[in-house]
């Protein structure tokens, strides 16, 4: 595969909207760790941002991450914590960008996801196309609850199309929705 541009990943849990449309702070969830570490790993993506200024999920977060790094751990799964390795824990998008200009030499261009149609999307092959030619870190922004806020959005330089379910019905979990984006904008299949 020919060199194209870093992508990373940032799971937001904040600001995120409610089921009511309200901007809320969403819980950071295990599952979501251990699958977007593996997934990160798997493409080999430098990074994956765990996004959230309440510092209890923080807290929670990191415990579950040094786990990983106990003796008993690595002769269990000598592989997850190679995979966990790659999430950094931040308190928001701002802190995510900043790393990865630190790490890239320059400031990332925000791509969001989201489940609703949304006007002017940019199609997959838009963005494969963009990865391989325009050079310069992305910053994928995957939304929990139930997606992404309007001022997030806003800031993006592009919104994702949506995946498609069949028969209408679309509600998959992120760490569903990020495999398929992920494959979809770096896998050998397309």
């Amino acid at each position: 595969m020919g060199r194209r541009s870093p992508v990373c990943l940032a799971l937001v849990h904040y600001p995120v909207l409610n089921r009511q449309g309200k901007i809320i702070a969403s819980a950071v969830t295990n599952l979501d760790l251990h699958d977007l570490g593996r997934l990160a790993r798997t493409y080999d993506l430098p990074a994956c941002y765990v996004v959230t200024p309440l510092e209890d999920q923080q807290a929670m977060a990191y415990r579950l991450l040094s786990h990983w790094e106990t003796e008993v751990a690595r002769e269990l799964h000598p592989r997850r914590g190679e995979a966990l390795a790659r999430l950094k824990i931040v308190s928001a998008v701002d802190a995510a960008c900043r790393d990865v200009r630190d790490v890239h030499g320059e400031e990332p261009v925000l791509w969001a996801t989201t489940a609703r149609e949304t006007k002017g999307a940019l199609s997959f092959r838009e963005a494969r196309r963009s990865l391989a030619e325009e050079p310069g870190p992305r910053l994928l922004l995957l939304g929990t609850g139930w997606g992404l806020a309007p001022p997030l959005l806003e800031r993006c330089g592009a919104v994702l199309q949506t995946i498609e379910g069949i028969e209408g019905y679309n509600h998959l979990s992120v760490r569903c929705a990020a495999a398929i984006l992920v494959d979809r904008l770096l896998g050998r299949g397309g």
